[in-house]
């Protein structure tokens, strides 16, 4: 982030900035990730409708886009450098929650053969294997089309009908 962008935060905007460079998302746990994630979102969120918003009225006023653009700069700078903040802080979430995901997994498949290890049933107590049933013809699904079809062939068939009872 450049220093003329610095320069227009607060305390707490460059304190929360500062939160999401790399070497301080690092440390952070998921927990932390999430609750950093919606501060910075709540952050981001503020900036964007406060520059929509009086981007909108500046335009009825001066029935000029681009010279409601230019009036509202500040506030479209801060929301552009708060969603590059809260990019930085979701791709570390992401990476944090795919290894807790993994982590847990890992746990869950450990327990699971540690039970099976634990306790084998004895052949004779294990159930026969069912041998699978012959694939049957399924219900085809009701589609747009297939209505269409359905409702064109019942049309047909009372249109025949139709001209013999007329005989």
């Amino acid at each position: 982030m450049n220093n003329a962008v610095w320069a227009m935060l607060n305390e707490t905007e460059k304190a929360l900035l500062r939160d999401t460079e790399r070497a301080a998302l690092v440390d952070l746990d998921e927990d932390r990730l999430i609750a950093l994630h919606d501060r910075v979102r709540q952050a981001r969120n503020k900036y964007s409708k406060l520059y929509r918003r009086r981007a909108r009225t500046q335009v009825v006023k001066d029935a000029s886009r681009n010279r409601a653009h230019a009036t509202q700069q500040r506030a479209a700078i801060k929301a552009e450098a708060f969603e590059q903040a809260l990019s930085r802080v979701s791709r570390q979430l992401a990476r944090a929650a795919a290894s807790t995901a993994s982590q847990l997994k890992g746990e869950r498949l450990a327990e699971a053969r540690k039970t099976k290890a634990a306790s084998p049933a004895p052949k004779s107590a294990r159930a026969p294997k069912a041998k699978r049933a012959a694939p049957s013809a399924k219900k085809p699904l009701r589609t747009p089309a297939r209505k269409r079809a359905s409702a064109q062939a019942r049309a047909t068939t009372r249109r025949v009908e139709a001209k013999r009872a007329g005989r």
